[in-house]
């Protein structure tokens, strides 16, 4: 077992958390930033994308992390963020997240774009969630999280815990215990995890709704998760 150690050169926070092992399946704007966030922690992480692992060399050498075929990402490991198009879900090897640890929490960060990138999938139009649709097509449970905020956000204004005005990140989920690993993730990356409810609820955090792209403190988030509508508008309709 790995000991924990602080970790003196995140900006943000020293943490004494024991480092995690997490595979990262998608390295663009929101998957890339957490590659790099998490590396900075002191995290173990490796990362894939739809290509080559060689297309990653530019981040790997940046941060750290280890460039992987996305079908080997999840291999051993503790926490396993996917953070692709809704779109490619389906195009994942089947049982792409069968190698992780067991009890290993995997959160998705996507949202479901028709208009603008995914076209239409019939089953979210009819009113499954997104998170939902997610976890049927990776045949795991997942935790939706880090879909609300902006990557740019994410990358720098994580502020440590007690600081006015930080930043809530809402995260839905069904598993407790994995909630509660994924909110400590959220903490140590220097935002305020507020608990969304159950992935049947995500859609509190869906595209549109009044906590989409916010930069609210838990608070608002609160108040804004409770003032959603199941009611897609007309911008997130396919």
């Amino acid at each position: 077992m790995r000991r924990t150690r602080p970790v003196a050169h995140s900006r943000y926070r020293t943490i004494e958390r024991e480092p995690m092992k997490i595979g990262i399946i998608g390295a663009g704007a929101i998957g890339g930033t957490l590659t790099r966030r998490l590396t900075a922690l002191g995290h173990e992480v490796a990362v894939a994308n739809s290509r080559d692992p060689e297309t990653l060399a530019e981040l790997a050498a940046e941060t750290g992390a280890t460039a992987v075929w996305a079908k080997d990402a999840a291999a051993e490991a503790e926490l396993v963020i996917v953070s692709i198009p809704q779109k490619a879900v389906p195009d994942l090897a089947p049982g792409i997240l069968a190698a992780r640890r067991d009890g290993a929490p995997v959160i998705e960060t996507n949202n479901y774009y028709p208009q603008q990138r995914d076209g239409l999938i019939e089953r979210i139009e009819q009113g499954t969630t997104e998170s939902d649709w997610v976890a049927e097509q990776l045949g795991a449970p997942v935790v939706k999280v880090f879909n609300t905020i902006w990557w740019k956000r994410l990358l720098e204004n994580g502020v440590p815990a007690g600081t006015p005005g930080r930043i809530a990140l809402p995260l839905a989920g069904d598993d407790a215990a994995a909630k509660q690993v994924v909110s400590a993730l959220v903490d140590d990356l220097g935002f305020d995890p507020v608990d969304a409810g159950t992935l049947a609820e995500s859609w509190r955090q869906h595209p549109g709704t009044p906590v989409y792209g916010k930069d609210f403190d838990a608070e608002k988030t609160e108040t804004a998760l409770a003032e959603a509508s199941t009611e897609r508008t007309a911008e997130w309709r396919a």
